[in-house]
């Protein structure tokens, strides 16, 4: 199995993971523009309960399954390596069935409970079934990036893409098209707009097949190292440590899906009774303004803050392996490097991007939602208060990851925890004053705790020193970046120019100015021990 380091593995991810989230775009933008504000509460409805039990069941598998595998291959265990792989899909895929018949169970009482409505609930039940086909993929990406080699899982994400728009965006306009034939077949539901809703999320179900179809049929072509070790791990012995190790992290990740549950339930919740701070359009009901205003800021705000942190998650499994390998081998050296490593990549690509998105925030929401101007509109300001929560968000994805390396697998479910409880208070506090606002400013004091104690853990946990030199560096070029983007604007608008022209030249213009401020601050980032982005941590 051929092997890459850490830069190059992160790499291949990102790549994926941006192919991913383009064709995530290619999805969710169209998706919206056709169901709307009230239909996309409908389908981020549907999220909000999958997601939690999505995030239990399968998030920790790759990262419980690349260790063990890891640890396994760096002592040449190779036959144990392949005993991992088999216990894990067996313990898995019952655990995943039992997942998604959980979320079918639960599918009209949780929508009754957090929208009023059962009309969510079919939307429910499309997507119930991807926890059982997620937990076999999961397993099946953990066992190659164990083993340094990320193409599967680049490849199987793009898999998933290309399937879920094609066939999400095909189901969705089917039964937009056919209203009144699709409404006969479903008498409880009242509104198409939860029927389309359902049937383009059942586009996400599909990708998770076409997902496990790949990874069956890469099967065939698997080669085997030669094992031959005198000691094998028994199945009990795996079986616990991978419970071990994925639970917490899988517990971690639904505390973060739950900042979803509570934007669902305090948005709607609070503008239910306090009234709504925000500018309404003309012509929304009511009683539809509590969904609208929350299917905007889900469907449109939220989609365009999670592009970038999808990005830099990858970090955190292609930094995995590496530390896990120093960590065993009690290696500072390549621990500290690694570390550096990982966290100067996440700002680098953080810290521009989010003062870009925050600068062209008008001119970005208008472009990709063309057709939902009014809801654009609404999510200008709370877009651009997500920013500062998506740079540490960003950051804090590969220091997960490192804690998981090094054997901390539960402290991010306490951190997370914590910053859980941030947003909480934050919501219920500041959305009565701010609007929907109120919640973005919630969720980056939430992402801001979350990165400060978790930077502070690791590095007494790994006792590792990181200057902050190389750090500040790039976010005084970051602080150029956007000057040099918002002249750019400026002057565009004063000529007249449309959305697309605007957006570009300050992006090459921010762009431009960020990358010769790196050139320049250069000297001062070399001068970090043994860091910066040429190492190698094999």
């Amino acid at each position: 199995m051929k092997k890459q380091n850490f830069i190059k593995g992160s790499i291949i991810l990102m790549l994926s993971a941006v192919t991913a989230k383009v064709l995530g775009a290619l999805f969710k933008i169209p998706l919206t523009n056709i169901l709307g504000g009230v239909g996309m509460s409908y389908f981020s409805c549907a999220y909000s309960l999958f997601m939690p039990v999505y995030a239990l069941t399968v998030t920790g598998l790759s990262s419980a399954v690349a260790r063990m595998t890891a640890k396994s291959a760096a002592l040449g265990m190779y036959s144990n390596i392949r005993r991992v792989r088999r216990t894990a899909l067996l313990i898995f895929s019952a655990v995943g069935l039992s997942g998604s018949i959980l979320v079918l169970l639960l599918a009209k009482p949780f929508s009754l409970l957090s929208t009023g409505s059962t009309e969510p609930s079919l939307a429910v039940a499309m997507i119930a079934p991807s926890v059982f086909f997620g937990c076999i993929t999961s397993v099946e990406r953990g066992y190659y990036e164990g083993l340094s080699n990320m193409y599967p899982t680049a490849i199987s994400q793009a898999v998933e893409g290309i399937v879920k728009v094609v066939s999400g965006l095909l189901l969705c306009q089917f039964v937009s098209v056919n209203g009144s034939l699709i409404m006969a077949r479903f008498p409880e539901i009242t509104d198409i707009r939860a029927v389309s809703a359902a049937a383009g999320i059942l586009g996400v179900t599909l990708s998770s097949v076409g997902a496990m179809i790949f990874f069956m049929f890469l099967s065939f072509f698997r080669k085997h190292s030669a094992g031959g070790e005198s000691h094998l791990m028994t199945y009990g012995e795996i079986s616990r440590e991978l419970v071990r190790t994925a639970f917490p992290i899988g517990v971690s990740a639904v505390v973060t899906n739950l900042t979803a549950v509570i934007d669902m339930a305090t948005i709607i919740g609070c503008i239910t009774k306090f009234g709504c701070a925000d500018k309404i359009p003309v012509g929304i009901a009511e009683n539809d303004i509590p969904k609208f205003i929350y299917g905007s800021f889900s469907g449109i705000a939220l989609t365009v803050f999670n592009l970038v942190p999808s990005v830099t998650n990858m970090l955190g499994k292609g930094v995995l392996p590496c530390i896990t390998s120093a960590w065993e081998a009690g290696d500072k050296n390549e621990l500290q490097r690694g570390t550096v490593q990982a966290l100067m990549s996440a700002s680098l690509i953080s810290v521009p991007s989010a003062v870009g998105i925050g600068i062209l925030s008008p001119e970005i929401l208008n472009f990709l939602f063309a057709k939902q101007s009014e809801e654009a509109q609404l999510c200008i300001t709370p877009l651009r208060m997500l920013m500062p929560g998506m740079i540490c968000l960003c950051i804090s994805f590969p220091l997960f990851g490192m804690l998981q390396g090094i054997g901390k697998a539960s402290v991010p479910l306490k951190i997370m925890l914590a910053g859980t409880a941030v947003k909480l208070i934050g919501n219920i506090v500041m959305i009565p004053l701010m609007g929907v606002s109120g919640a973005s400013l919630a969720t980056s004091l939430c992402y801001a705790m979350i990165l400060i104690v978790s930077l502070a853990v690791y590095i007494k946990s790994a006792d590792i020193k990181i200057s902050m030199s190389s750090f500040l560096a790039v976010v005084y070029a970051g602080i150029l970046c956007g000057v040099s983007a918002y002249l750019a604007s400026d002057i565009s608008k004063r000529y007249g120019m449309g959305n697309v022209s605007v957006i570009f030249l300050s992006a090459v213009s921010g762009g431009a100015v960020y990358l010769l401020s790196l050139y320049l601050l250069s000297v001062k980032i070399k001068k970090f021990p043994r860091s910066g982005i040429r190492g190698n941590c094999i």
